[in-house]
C-alpha cells in the first residue's frame, strides 16, 4: 500500500482490507482502538512487531514496558521522538512511497 492511501483511510470506517498486519494494528492504533491494536501485535515475534508493541505501550503511557520491546525489537526507546512522529515512522517503512 502506498503511504497517502493509508493515510486517507484513516477517516474510513473500517480498517483496509488485504493489509499487512502492522499496518492493521497501526491504524486501529490511529483510531484510537488501542486494544484491537495490542490484540493484533501481540500474537508476532518478528522485529517490526516488536517495534510497533513498543509504539503501543509507550502510547498508553506504559514505558517500561515500551522499552521491553524495543529492547526485544533491539532497537532503541525513541525518548526524543513524539508519539506521532514514531507512528509515522513505522507506517513509512511498512507502505510504498
Amino acid at each position: 500500500m502506498i503511504y497517502q492511501e493509508f493515510i486517507g483511510s484513516l477517516d474510513d470506517k473500517a480498517c483496509p482490507v488485504g493489509i499487512g498486519t502492522g499496518l492493521q494494528a497501526l491504524w486501529h492504533a490511529a483510531n484510537e482502538d488501542w486494544d484491537t491494536a495490542h490484540e493484533i501485535i501481540q500474537e508476532l515475534h518478528d522485529v517490526m512487531s516488536a517495534r510497533i508493541h513498543a509504539y503501543l505501550h509507550r502510547k498508553e503511557g506504559d514505558n517500561w514496558n515500551a522499552q521491553y520491546w524495543h529492547h526485544h525489537a533491539g532497537t532503541v526507546f525513541p525518548e526524543d521522538m513524539s508519539l506521532e512522529e514514531e507512528w509515522d515512522q513505522l507506517v513509512r517503512e511498512l507502505t510504498d512511497d
